[in-house]
C-alpha cells in the first residue's frame, strides 16, 4: 500500500463515485464527526456521488438514506440497497421476500446454536433491524475474542451460510451476494454506470475483512490506517492507505478528491 499522499491529482480528478464502509470508515471508535460528515457534504457539492456499503442493517441504511448527503446505501454487507426517491424509498433486496423469509428462520436457528454451543456470544443488540444477514458479536476480549470470532466463523460455514467478520460482527447470509456484487447492480440500476468499464471513475474507502472484494475490483481502493488490525488475515490489499484512522481517514479521501478540481 502506497501512501494516500502519492495519489495522483490526475486520477482524483476522474473521481465520480465514492463507495465508503461505515464503521469505523465513515466513524471511529463508534462516533462520526462533524469533519467527515462535512467531507460527505463537501463531496456531494462539488458533484460527486457518495454511496456508504456497510455491514450495518437496512433499518440503520434507511436512517443514513434520509438524512446523510449520500447518492444511496448499500447494507447487510449487499443484501440490501436503498435510495431516495422524492418522498419515499426505493429498497431492491438481493433475495425475493419468499426466498428471504425461509433464509432469515434458518438464519436463526443457527445463531441460536452459535449462542448456545460458545462462551460470551450472543446475537448482536441490532439484529431486530436486519432483513437479509444475521449479525453475531462477542464480549470476549484479546486471545479469547479471536478464537470465539474463528468458532463462530466456522459454525456459520458448517451450517451452510456465507459469512465475513468486520469491525463489529461475524455476519452470516444465505445467498451469492457481497459489498461489490451488489455495488455492480446498485451502480447500474440506479447511475447507469457499468462498473466493470467505469471503475477509474470510482474510489472505494474501507478498513476489514469484509471490503476485501472491493479491495480487489478497484484500482483506486483506500484503506484507512485502521486496517493495520487486519493485515494479517488480508490476501488482497488496496492500493492505497491514509495517515488517519477511521473518519479522519475519509477526510483525507475526500480532501485529495476536492483539492484535485
Amino acid at each position: 500500500m502506497k501512501p494516500l499522499s502519492q495519489f495522483p491529482a490526475s486520477a482524483a480528478r476522474a473521481i465520480r463515485y465514492v463507495l465508503t464502509d461505515v464503521d469505523d470508515t465513515l466513524t471511529y471508535r463508534g462516533s462520526l464527526s462533524a469533519a467527515t460528515y462535512l467531507a460527505l457534504e463537501r463531496l456531494r457539492d462539488a458533484g460527486i456521488v457518495v454511496v456508504p456499503v456497510t455491514a450495518a442493517p437496512c433499518g440503520w441504511c434507511d436512517v443514513m438514506v434520509r438524512m446523510w448527503p449520500v447518492g444511496g446505501v448499500i447494507g447487510e454487507n449487499g443484501g440490501v440497497y436503498l435510495r431516495c426517491g422524492g418522498d419515499d424509498i426505493d429498497i431492491r433486496f438481493w433475495l425475493p421476500r419468499p426466498e428471504r423469509a425461509r433464509s432469515m428462520a434458518r438464519l436463526r436457528l443457527t445463531a441460536e446454536a452459535i449462542a448456545a454451543a460458545i462462551p460470551n456470544v450472543q446475537t448482536a443488540a441490532d439484529q431486530p433491524y436486519r432483513q437479509t444477514s444475521w449479525a453475531i458479536s462477542t464480549s470476549a476480549k484479546g486471545a479469547d475474542r479471536s478464537r470465539a470470532v474463528e468458532r463462530v466463523v466456522a459454525a456459520w460455514r458448517d451450517a451452510g451460510a456465507s459469512v465475513t467478520i468486520n469491525s463489529l460482527w461475524v455476519l452470516g447470509w444465505h445467498g451469492d451476494f457481497d459489498k461489490l456484487a451488489m455495488a455492480k447492480v446498485m451502480m447500474t440500476e440506479v447511475f447507469s454506470v457499468d462498473m466493470d468499464l467505469e471503475r477509474g471513475h470510482v474510489i472505494y474507502v474501507g478498513d476489514s475483512l469484509n471490503d476485501e472484494p472491493m479491495f480487489k475490483f478497484f484500482p483506486h481502493a483506500v484503506a484507512v490506517s485502521t486496517i493495520s488490525a487486519w493485515l494479517n488475515q488480508l490476501t488482497c490489499l488496496p492500493s492505497w492507505v491514509t495517515s488517519g484512522p477511521g473518519g479522519s481517514g475519509f477526510v483525507e479521501v475526500a480532501d485529495a478528491i476536492l483539492s484535485s478540481r
